[in-house]
């Protein structure tokens, strides 16, 4: 004891519970940060210095970012691919996601849990044992290299995650709500669009967010139904980068590589996050 307040190591007990989480919190934090950390730093060293351990490159360089967009590497395509691929799952999954999760969160009848079940189990496959029906299929119906290839099967796996969180959302709003929209004079839909989509932005938002960040990294199918540079993603043109020689890993441009189609990533996630506080606030004062 020490004044009165209990004392461990030297340090008051009290003092250590307020910290002890934070520290935890900074710990979480720095190990998921490291590697995207190492991979800008790595990203402007020389080939040269690639493997050099130091915490900054020195000297500065910018060779791996040139190499990244100069030559036939494609990579500004593959980027535009990726958007592509990314927004049209994305949109097509919000707006089926939606309509089906607010019709199972609203409509009552026997086996919704069942539906629900049955919906989830579809997205537990995983996405490899797929490959061989779905490279069948798709070479039958001609869709091999084409952006159809990539989104439909991205939408198979997002969409049933997207219904079962919008349904597990919808389900907390206030039946009353729509109640006092008929009331009003609105239709079942009228009152959907009016006044239940407005208070659903934020679970709508972030499904969003997930969906496209899954899409956009998405490597597997994009890497097996397009085998045309010109149609490929980034995620796999980055893994088909080469070295000067037959065998080598150019593992500065693909670092390069790596920050580029990473940060804009990044930066629209941290937009679509102020959305959802926006979404948020408005929600409750509406």
């Amino acid at each position: 004891m020490s004044g009165g307040v209990p004392v461990s190591g030297g340090v008051p007990v009290s003092a250590a519970r307020r910290w002890l989480p934070h520290l935890g919190i900074a710990v979480i934090v720095l190990y998921c940060l490291a590697p995207f950390y190492w991979m800008v730093v790595s990203s402007f060293r020389r080939t040269s210095d690639i493997f050099d351990m130091s915490v900054l490159p020195s000297p500065w360089s910018l060779e791996n970012y040139r190499a990244v967009f100069g030559g036939d590497t494609q990579f500004g395509r593959a980027l535009l691919n990726s958007l592509v691929v990314a927004g049209a799952t994305t949109v097509l999954t919000v707006v089926l996601g939606t309509i089906a999760g607010y019709a199972l969160a609203r409509l009552t009848f026997r086996f919704t849990n069942v539906v629900l079940a049955v919906v989830i189990a579809t997205s537990m496959f995983p996405g490899i044992s797929l490959l061989v029906p779905l490279l069948k299929l798709f070479t039958g119906i001609g869709w091999i290299n084409t952006y159809q290839s990539m989104v439909v099967p991205n939408l198979s796996f997002a969409l049933p995650l997207a219904i079962w969180y919008l349904t597990t959302f919808f389900r907390q709003l206030p039946f009353e709500l729509e109640e006092a929209a008929r009331v009003d004079g609105c239709t079942p839909g009228q009152a959907f669009r009016k006044v239940i989509l407005p208070i659903a932005v934020p679970g709508v938002f972030t499904t969003a967010i997930i969906v496209f960040v899954v899409a956009w990294n998405e490597f597997i199918i994009a890497l097996t139904m397009v085998n045309r540079p010109e149609m490929q993603t980034a995620t796999v043109r980055i893994s088909q980068f080469v070295g000067v020689a037959a065998y080598d890993s150019p593992f500065g441009t693909q670092m390069a590589a790596g920050v580029v189609a990473t940060v804009p990533l990044v930066v629209a996630v941290l937009l679509f996050q102020r959305r959802i506080v926006a979404g948020l606030t408005s929600g409750g004062l509406k």
